[in-house]
């Protein structure tokens, strides 16, 4: 199948992110963690092939965000190794964000390269995300 209208040139596409997914060794934990953070809770699961649940999913303005377990993940060696991507999240009161999410698990690294803009923690899952003050 083409994707050319033979008289208007290529179709346009017109497609919509419906989901956000990360890896853990816990998918569980680091959707608890994300759902905490974001005032939602877990809405679905999904199991894997034997039956247990290995993908957590929750749901944030029109957004879903799927959380998976698995055995063989890693976390980056950041910052070292580049990221793929990460996660920003706007809080009104950042320092109380901030001490409520080393609570809650999440770590503070060294490493700070946005000095007064941003803040970097790991998750859980070792993942860096960036927290900041809502503009």
């Amino acid at each position: 199948m083409s994707d050319e209208n033979s008289s208007t040139g290529p179709v346009p596409l017109s497609g919509k992110i419906m989901c956000h997914a990360l890896w853990a060794r816990d998918g569980r934990r680091l959707a608890d963690f994300y759902a905490t953070a974001l005032g939602t809770e877990v809405s679905r699961t999904y199991p894997g092939e034997d039956g247990s649940d290995v993908a957590f999913a929750l749901h944030v303005d029109g957004a879903m965000y799927l959380f998976y377990t698995s055995a063989s993940y890693r976390a980056p060696n950041w910052p070292e190794e580049e990221l793929p991507f990460h996660m920003d999240f706007s809080f009104p009161d950042v320092r109380a964000a901030e001490e409520r999410l080393l609570q809650l698990g999440a770590t503070k690294p060294a490493h700070q390269p946005g000095g007064k803009y941003w803040t970097v923690l790991l998750d859980p899952s070792g993942q860096p995300f960036c927290i900041h003050g809502t503009h």
